[in-house]
């Protein structure tokens, strides 16, 4: 059974508290909050000792995994000093995206859990549905043969204005992963970014792409769109066939360059996943049973490095911007 401690239990921090009670291989031990009364409600909800100080939650707790589910500026500013003590504690840490919105913390963070051998993962939900793996086998088998471009498009309504980069920052982790899931590293980035009426953020932005392997590729994102609408779509073509995954979970099609026989598979089909929610399942479960399996640090899925990788990718976009869309290369 792994023992998981909940930082943050606002929000998404709710939403992982309930995940652990019912994976039959995790235990909720316990909440922390920098918000007594926050800690304090959760700890009773749940039944489990409520900390405010996650330092004095090491020392009197059993815990073999931190989740830090906290938020701040840009979702991600308050992601650094947690992580930093559960790893010098020695425990495993999932954090939410974005690993960090400081590039130079999160680089510390990937370099410190590499340097203690911890593991260090992220939660980027949106590859953990069956249909990103069954397009993700396909691409494996060939089945595309080289790849040759991928378009993605994230767009969802999220009025807030931390900062003119929140966009960028906090919704895109999500979106590059997946790209770079089925397309490996990305190279150089080139991006335009406007900003709808009244809005002081860039909050809808074009990207496009050259990844290591020379395939190409583009991201349109949007936080200015209804919700209503599907929030994403990712297609990925190669010189013997296109796939595409639809709405995150909802279908996958593969389209063969030399047949007109396509191969379609829809949620249903996938095990019935009900909604959006449900990837945080998907993911959760695949953290907890690397875990138990002992994975390598290095070999976890959707790893701190991997949303290192992610973070490097928007930082790259940002500079583009800042530079009339100038290319910009991304640090290896």
């Amino acid at each position: 059974m792994i023992r998981v401690a909940v930082v943050g239990v606002n929000h998404i921090g709710k939403i992982h508290c309930q995940a652990y009670k019912r994976h039959p291989a995790a235990e909720l031990a316990a909440v922390c909050d920098l918000m007594a009364e926050r800690a304090e409600a959760a700890g009773l909800l749940h039944g489990v000792p409520a900390y405010t100080d996650l330092r004095e939650l090491l020392a009197a707790e059993s815990i073999d995994a931190v989740v830090i589910a906290t938020a701040g500026v840009e979702k991600g500013s308050h992601h650094f000093e947690p992580a930093m003590i559960a790893m010098e504690a020695g425990k495993a840490v999932f954090v939410e995206k974005p690993i960090s919105n400081s590039i130079e913390e999160a680089r510390h963070m990937v370099a410190y859990a590499k340097s203690k051998d911890v593991v260090l993962a992220c939660n980027l939900n949106h590859r953990f549905t069956p249909a990103a793996r069954k397009a993700r086998e396909l691409v494996d088998a060939g089945r595309l043969g080289s790849l040759l471009f991928l378009n993605m498009r994230l767009t969802i309504r999220n009025p807030q204005e931390d900062t003119e980069w929140l966009h960028m920052r906090a919704l895109h982790p999500h979106s590059i992963d997946v790209m770079r899931y089925f397309a490996g590293d990305i190279r150089r980035v080139q991006s335009f970014m406007t900003k709808a009426p009244g809005r002081q953020s860039w909050s809808t932005v074009s990207v496009n792409m050259e990844f290591a392997s020379g395939a190409v590729g583009h991201l349109t994102g949007s936080y200015d769109m209804s919700m209503r609408h599907p929030i994403e779509y990712c297609e990925v073509a190669g010189h013997e066939g296109r796939l595409v995954v639809d709405n995150v979970y909802e279908s996958m099609t593969y389209y063969p360059h030399h047949s007109d026989e396509l191969t379609v598979v829809r949620n249903p089909l996938f095990g019935g996943m009900k909604g959006f929610d449900d990837t945080f399942e998907q993911r959760i479960d695949c953290f907890i049973e690397e875990l138990r399996a002992g994975v390598k640090p290095a070999h976890i899925t959707a790893s701190g490095a991997d949303a290192l990788a992610a973070q490097e990718v928007i930082e790259a976009a940002i500079q583009s911007q800042q530079h009339g869309g100038t290319p910009v290369t991304v640090p290896s």
